[in-house]
């Protein structure tokens, strides 16, 4: 096994621990909406919202690098470039995030200057970890593309995924740098802020992840190469067009120019179109073939992927990207619904898919089988997509009590929080939340004996 895919093992093994605190800290952030003095002096709510979405982009972006870590050898057929470097910030990155962790939970708070900027909180939504840890993040993905360039360049050869995934790692980086500036206009900063969140995660990201699922779906059902570089090509080209123009719908409301209003309704819709085109074109071309695949987990949780992103990103996003209805939905559960079946169905899931294809290799299983698996699938996908229902129904009662119907007066507001429909949402949201979160337990089983358990998982004979 290279170096790099040992390293890999590790980000996958700290991707899910952290995957675990964000599925406690979310399960610990629905109940606040049932009992809003929980914790109450020890924990404010926004501090488990700060650590339950910060978890949330940390775990996926340690998925990711897991990924490319583990099949660039394999791609390029050596060693990957400047690993020592790479295996010493592993362990700076999850000391920084754990640190960071620790001053969220017990500092929480700091004056309004540079001091508390650097070294407690920056105060920006999403981005909220102090400058001296972003700063890491920096350092990690710039070790990252040196990683994966140098390997590329090094080896004299390259392939059509591996030039998109160097390509796409120099806006990763940049992007991730409008996180520094401190911009006292608010609307401007809303501007350049929507770029990161956005395009970091809605564009970058969504490269990434497929030349992550390409790669993966050679590996699992041996779709030509052709096939899913011809769809990773189109992606690129709609993320393009897509990524930045979809990006107007966040500019609905800061004070820009009304031409975003049909520029972003339009664009943003498009967006998850060329990932599922990829899955379902090497589907059929495995179908054709009678859809061989010794890894049933890591195929369920691919199909998962495919259709979470194109229905949780496209449908959901869709649903109140239109700014006929983003006046009403902007800020409510709607939102949330959308944002929590989005990053599952179009990261969440295909790193999982990856991973069960690791643990194939790495304990050198012929077929992938068994029971737990199965109970973890249904137990986190029931428990996402019925979270993202209630929430659904929470925000329709937001949308229409509180903002069509009252006009977002502060007496509408506290009408639309003790609707019935709105609270029973809410219950059902936290109800589905603690089956997600069993799914979270089933999973890590079933992947720390995976291979195990006889007679279950079929080794690979000697003759193999």
């Amino acid at each position: 096994m290279y170096r790099a895919q040992t390293l890999a093992l590790k980000y996958f093994a700290a991707a899910i621990t952290f995957f675990g605190v964000m599925a406690i800290t979310g399960l610990l952030s629905s109940y606040y909406y049932i009992n809003p003095d929980f914790l109450f002096g020890i924990l404010p709510f926004n501090i488990m919202k700060i650590l339950h979405i910060n978890t949330l982009v940390i775990w996926l972006l340690m998925g990711f690098m897991g990924s490319i870590y583990w099949f660039l050898p394999g791609e390029l057929g050596r060693e990957t470039v400047g690993i020592r470097a790479a295996e010493v910030l592993f362990y700076v990155f999850c000391a920084a995030v754990a640190v960071v962790a620790v001053v969220f939970i017990f500092v929480q708070y700091g004056g309004s200057n540079e001091a508390a900027l650097w070294l407690i909180n920056q105060g920006r939504k999403y981005v909220e970890a102090p400058r001296w840890a972003a700063l890491g993040i920096v350092v990690v993905m710039v070790v990252f593309a040196y990683n994966v360039i140098g390997t590329a360049i090094a080896a004299r050869k390259t392939t059509g995924i591996i030039t998109v995934l160097m390509i796409d790692l120099i806006p990763l980086i940049l992007l991730y740098l409008i996180a520094f500036p401190a911009i006292s206009n608010m609307s401007a900063d809303l501007f350049w802020w929507w770029w990161l969140v956005h395009l970091w995660v809605e564009a970058t990201w969504e490269v990434l992840i497929g030349c992550i699922m390409a790669l993966a779906l050679m590996q699992l059902l041996g779709t030509p190469r052709r096939i899913v570089e011809a769809w990773l090509y189109i992606e690129v080209a709609l993320v393009l067009g897509t990524g930045i123009l979809g990006l107007g719908h966040h500019y609905f409301w800061i004070g820009t120019p009304g031409y975003w209003l049909a520029i972003g309704g339009f664009f943003s819709a498009l967006e998850p179109l060329p990932l599922l085109g990829m899955v379902v074109h090497a589907v059929y071309d495995a179908g054709a073939q009678h859809m061989k695949t010794t890894n049933r987990p890591a195929l369920y949780w691919m199909m998962a992927e495919a259709f979470g992103n194109f229905i949780g990103a496209g449908v959901w996003g869709f649903m109140i990207t239109l700014p006929q209805v983003n006046l009403y939905a902007h800020g409510t559960q709607w939102t949330v619904s959308h944002g929590h079946f989005a990053f599952w169905g179009a990261y969440a899931c295909g790193i999982l898919s990856v991973l069960y294809l690791v643990l194939q290799s790495t304990r050198n299983l012929a077929v992938v089988e068994g029971q737990l698996w199965k109970w973890s699938f249904a137990a986190l996908n029931l428990g996402l997509v019925g979270m993202t229902g209630a929430l659904l129904v929470s925000g329709f009662v937001q949308a229409f009590v509180e903002r069509a119907i009252g006009g977002s007066t502060l007496e509408a507001f506290i009408s639309g929080q003790e609707n019935a429909w709105f609270v029973d949402g809410m219950v059902a949201r936290f109800l589905l939340a603690i089956v997600f979160t069993a799914g979270y337990v089933v999973l890590v089983w079933d992947l720390v004996t995976l291979g195990r358990r006889a007679p279950a998982i079929a080794a690979v004979s000697p003759a193999q």
